[in-house]
């Protein structure tokens, strides 16, 4: 099994800039992408930004140019990097990966972040 724990949310002003992190625990050898997911109230959980363990990077229309993921391979970590945000990106943003020991991924417990003036 792997555990994910996210930090970083909170509450910023609109064109603010956060940083989420996500630490694994478990089997992390069995990871292979690794992503950041949100839900907003009254919406579909969507992907926000993935990387796949050698570092390709896709990410969502809404926050290209604006989202960095990365991720530490050593440190079993992946981080988001969030600029010039702005209010429809508040929300609740989960960590998420995928590995070869289950069909279905590994999530964390979410934390919120906040746009708002």
């Amino acid at each position: 099994q792997v555990q994910l724990v996210e930090s970083g949310g909170g509450l910023v002003q609109p064109g603010g800039s956060l940083r989420l992190s996500c630490a694994a625990s478990g089997s992390v050898f069995s990871i292979n992408n690794m992503a950041w997911y949100r839900q907003a109230p009254g919406k579909q959980r969507e992907l926000v930004a993935l990387i796949t363990k050698r570092g390709s990077t896709n990410y969502a229309d809404s926050v290209k140019g604006r989202f960095t993921i990365s991720r530490d391979n050593a440190k079993n970590t992946v981080n988001l990097q969030m600029n010039g945000l702005q209010p429809d990106d508040t929300a609740v943003y989960y960590c998420n990966a995928d590995g070869w020991l289950r069909s279905s991924p590994y999530w964390g417990q979410g934390t919120q972040v906040t746009v708002s003036s």
